[in-house]
Parts: C-alpha cells; sequence; structure tokens
C-alpha cells in the first residue's frame, strides 16, 4: 500500500458508512506507464476471463535461459503491473518465469476491485498456470507484496491444491487483518482517532490472512518486513509468522514500504530461497477458486 492510498482513507472515514468498506482498500490505475519491451524483457500478454465473466490482463514474461521455475507475482494496492514490474524485472535473468496479474480494475484488467472478487482473480490467474505447458513440471511459486501478500496468503491458505501444486510462497510487507490495518491508519489522525473501534469494525475482515496462516503448513513460507516500514508496521509480519506452522521464516529488513528487491542483497536471499525448496513439483489438476472459511 501507498501513503497516498492511506491518506485518502483518513480523509474519507464516512464513506464506511456510505459504501462497501473493502473498496476503500483498493487504489487502481488504468493508465500502463511501462512494459517489459522497454526493460528488455521477452514477455507476452495474457488475457483470461474469471468465472463472473471479467477480463483480466497481464504478462508472462519469459525467462532468459531455461526455466529454472515461474513466480507468480501478486503486486501491491495502487496503481498496477506496469509499475510494480520492477519488483520482480530481475528474476527471468536469473532464470524464473513470471507472471504478473491485473485484479480487476487496475491496468488493462476489466471491473471494479473489491473483496472477495479479487480472490477470484487469483484463483483464475493461478489455474491459468496450472494449465500452462510453460509452467508444468516446473517448480512453481507465489510471490506477494502488501495487499498481494495478504491476497496471496488467504488464497493459499484456502486452497489445498494450491498449497500441493506451489513449492513454496514469499510474503513481502503483508499486513495480518483488514481491520486491524484499518483502526491503525484511522488512529493517526485525531480527527478520527476516535472512531478508529467503531469505523474500523465496519471493515470486512472475513479474507484477512490471519484467518487461515496455519493452513498453509508444511508448505515452506518466507515472511519478509521492514522494521522502518511507515505503511505496513512489520508487527503484521510478525504476528503472521508466530500464527504459521512450520517450515518458516521470518526477514526483518530495513528500507521503504516494498522496496525490498532495490537491495542485490535481498534479491540474493530470496533467489536461495526459491532453490531451497525447489521440488520440480508435478501439476496439480482441479479447481483452486477459493472457499470462505
Amino acid at each position: 500500500m501507498s501513503r497516498h492510498s492511506f491518506r485518502n482513507l483518513l480523509i474519507i472515514p464516512l464513506a464506511f458508512s456510505l459504501s462497501g468498506c473493502a473498496s476503500l482498500l483498493f487504489y487502481p490505475d488504468q493508465a500502463m506507464r511501462l512494459t517489459p519491451e522497454k526493460l528488455g524483457l521477452k514477455y507476452e500478454d495474457v488475457n483470461l476471463t474469471t468465472p463472473d465473466g471479467v477480463t483480466l490482463h497481464g504478462w508472462f514474461l519469459s525467462a532468459r535461459d531455461e526455466p529454472r521455475g515461474t513466480v507468480f507475482f501478486l503486486h501491491g494496492n495502487a496503481e498496477n503491473i506496469s509499475t510494480h514490474i520492477h519488483s520482480v524485472a530481475w528474476l527471468p535473468e536469473k532464470g524464473y518465469q513470471v507472471f504478473l496479474l491485473d485484479y480487476r480494475g487496475y491496468g488493462l484488467s476489466e471491473g471494479s476491485p473489491g473483496l472477495p472478487d479479487v480472490l477470484t482473480d487469483v484463483a483464475t490467474g493461478f489455474r491459468w498456470l496450472l494449465s500452462e505447458p510453460r509452467v508444468a513440471d516446473r517448480d512453481l511459486f507465489l510471490l506477494g507484496q502488501s495487499l498481494g501478500a495478504a491476497l496471496g496468503a488467504y488464497f493459499v491458505g484456502a486452497n489445498p491444491k494450491a498449497r500441493a501444486r506451489l513449492s513454496a510462497i514469499v510474503l513481502d510487507a503483508p499486513f495480518a487483518s483488514y481491520r486491524e490495518l484499518t483502526r491503525e491508519k484511522l488512529a493517526l489522525l485525531p480527527v478520527t482517532w476516535p472512531l478508529q473501534y467503531p469505523l474500523s469494525r465496519l471493515m470486512p475482515d472475513d479474507y484477512s490472512p490471519i484467518k487461515n496462516i496455519a493452513e498453509l503448513s508444511p508448505l515452506p513460507l518466507l515472511i519478509i518486513c521492514s522494521e522502518t516500514d511507515a505503511i505496513v508496521p512489520a508487527r503484521h509480519s510478525i504476528a503472521l509468522f508466530e500464527a504459521a506452522g512450520e517450515p518458516k521464516a521470518l526477514w526483518v529488513t530495513r528500507g521503504f514500504h516494498i522496496a525490498t528487491f532495490g537491495q542485490e542483497d535481498n534479491r540474493r536471499r530470496v533467489l536461495s530461497f526459491l532453490e531451497e525448496h525447489k521440488r520440480n513439483a508435478p501439476s496439480v489438476v482441479g479447481d483452486p477458486t477459493p472457499r470462505k472459511k
């Protein structure tokens, strides 16, 4: 999530009582500011249709050489894949294919975002990966950042077949609870501080990753957070880590929100994690649509 996103959240608290609260989590942008081609990456456009008839858009980045695996990337709550691509643009050179998906309402994807609809989008993207020959019989990893980390964690926790197909999952700057994060942001300004508890109670919390993070086990889990993150405090990652089962790892770094992969050392550490948990998993055929627990 961005500073701009939460500034908007703070100045429009009355919207909680006037519209769907979950819509305040999403700040989509339809303008495509960058393409993989401009970064020298080989790619193709992917267009998918959800079960409820929404057309989604994404990019499939090819690995430079023989693929070592595939990363399913879920971005944060603002803008779209054309701005978030910097977080994963380095992976193809390291031998990893990457599938970046825009949720409904983001970039070239149709519709308007909201919960639980965006989880259907994640399931649709994952289903496509299961059917893609370039992904079959290779390791598949999920990497989510901020909102994408929360969505990815809940989706995988709710889907045994997704857990069976994935080799590992990486969550960068996740938040544990939509409701708790909302309360924290409402508490930052004097005008909304007195209303932080009643207003935050209006935020749907059914799909928060803290609800089912324990279900990820025994899928290897890596949680990354920054102790200087002013957007999503590290305590959210710590809460998720404590609630998760083994095997799990927690890395505490320093730096801005979801700026993790701008640091070469963090890239090397994540690559080591992926390599450590490669298992060349076979495809699993099935419906990965999330089920509310």
